[in-house]
């Protein structure tokens, strides 16, 4: 019996998730996954302590640490990260950029999800609003999401998965994000479980 469960263990999935903003992403993965008991979520890490992330994930009952960049570029965090040990880190809206030793350390095992489709839109200082505003002030006629692995470049790493969606000419601000957050509540959850199960998942 204490084989079998030793043995059950192993074959747990575990998911390290990273959020700077409101979380509506990471309570989704979480939600997500609540009903697959070969994954676990294991800890959740924030760089603002203001973040509504902080609220979403607290009742949830998975621990969540705020860390300050200082601790991201020290090297600290990948050593914490590494007794964790992760089969996958999911940059869910984070926006600090990951230091080399991290990257390094966990080399395709980190992915992010972009509000774009990359390459356009992308780099530093690339997020939330802003991207959507860089969308309507260039005029394109689509938008979507971009899941990619991450390197220590913003943006860079290969994409894993994209999605589209059309942009009208009179489409607002908050409309297009409002039609790229759907695409990431739909996607993300089930491209992160095909990376977890490539083989399981068709």
């Amino acid at each position: 019996m204490i084989l079998k469960e030793i043995i059950n263990k192993k074959m747990i999935k575990r998911i390290v998730l990273f959020a700077s903003g409101s979380g509506t992403n990471v309570k989704n993965i979480i939600q997500f996954f609540r009903q697959n008991p070969q994954v676990e979520v294991v800890n959740v890490f924030t760089n603002n302590p203001n973040a509504g992330v902080i609220d979403r994930v607290r009742p949830m009952k998975i621990p969540i640490k705020v860390l300050d960049k200082g601790q991201l570029n020290s090297g600290a965090i990948t050593q914490e990260l590494k007794l964790l040990n992760p089969d996958l880190i999911v940059l869910a809206g984070f926006l600090l950029k990951i230091p080399l030793d991290f990257t390094a350390a966990f080399s395709g095992k980190i992915i992010n999800i972009h509000p774009s489709l990359l390459p356009k839109h992308g780099g530093k200082g690339m997020y939330g609003d802003r991207v959507h505003q860089s969308v309507k002030d260039a005029e394109d006629k689509e938008t979507g999401i971009s899941i990619h692995y991450v390197n220590e470049n913003y943006d860079e790493g290969s994409i894993i998965f994209q999605a589209k969606v059309e942009v009208f000419p009179d489409d607002s601000i908050l409309e297009i994000a409002r039609k790229v957050h759907q695409l990431e509540y739909k996607h993300f959850p089930e491209v992160i479980e095909k990376i977890l199960f490539p083989k399981d998942v068709g």
